[in-house]
């Protein structure tokens, strides 16, 4: 099946419009009947594992962004 659109006619707002349609769709079908490749797999294990240890800190966003500006002060 070839589909055409009229790209450059569309705006940047219908495409990602586009864009949000078809993610939904394959959000709904297509991903959740994937498999994860070994790689991610195997990333996913080892996430997990360093939380599970206590290796993986996490801290609030809010915390976060104030940390990060007080760090980027000093730069600019």
């Amino acid at each position: 099946m070839t589909v055409t659109l009229p790209l450059a006619e569309m705006t940047n707002a219908e495409k990602l419009e586009l864009l949000h349609v078809i993610w939904e769709d394959l959000d709904k079908t297509t991903l959740n009947e994937m498999p994860l490749p070994e790689w991610q797999q195997a990333e996913l294990a080892e996430r997990e594992r360093r939380i599970a240890s206590g290796e993986e800190v996490f801290h609030d966003w809010d915390t976060l962004k104030v940390e990060l500006r007080k760090e980027l002060e000093g730069r600019y």
